[in-house]
């Protein structure tokens, strides 16, 4: 099977992402399961040149358990490389939109991170320091400025935060 001409140039709609109702005769490439882990296969797969692929999920794309997922993108983790890799992910997640046409609704709206014990804020300061080596931007946080940013907080047992 070779991908139409507007698929291989990766024009996604609506209407090229609705399930096949029946299955390509063969494919050079064939991904087993639509989630996020089989879509980035195909997507990174595509972008490489190769228009020989089929993705196959049993109903709709991401519709299984990657479905369940809250759709946070964390960007911190905890080797330099993990966080790397996700860093390069939400950059490639906001882009989907302008390369594929389809809004993935993909909005930047930070995270705040508490500590309630020294031991806790350690490990915090730890991301803190992967985040600032990625270039992903992160301010520490006492619990007075917590306080100031959102006044319904209670900070009375917060050690300190990261935003």
């Amino acid at each position: 099977m070779t991908i139409p001409e507007h698929l291989a140039n990766r024009e996604l709609t609506d209407e090229v992402l609705r399930p096949l109702t029946e299955l390509p005769s063969r494919a050079r490439v064939v991904i087993v399961g639509g989630g996020i882990i089989g879509s980035s296969i195909a997507y990174h797969l595509t972008r490489a040149g190769e228009t020989d692929v089929a993705l196959l999920e049993r109903g709709r794309l991401t519709n299984g358990t990657t479905w369940h997922a809250a759709g946070l993108v964390s960007q911190v983790r905890g080797t330099h490389a993990l966080t790397e890799l996700t860093r390069r992910n939400a950059e490639t997640y906001e882009r989907l939109p302008q390369e594929t046409g389809i809004e993935t609704g993909m909005r930047r709206v930070g995270a705040l991170t508490v500590a309630r014990t020294e031991g806790r804020m350690q490990e915090i300061l730890y991301g803190v320091g992967l985040a600032r080596d990625a270039a992903i931007a992160v301010e520490v946080l006492a619990p007075a400025q917590v306080k100031d940013l959102w006044p319904a907080a209670v900070v009375d047992d917060l050690v300190g935060a990261v935003l």
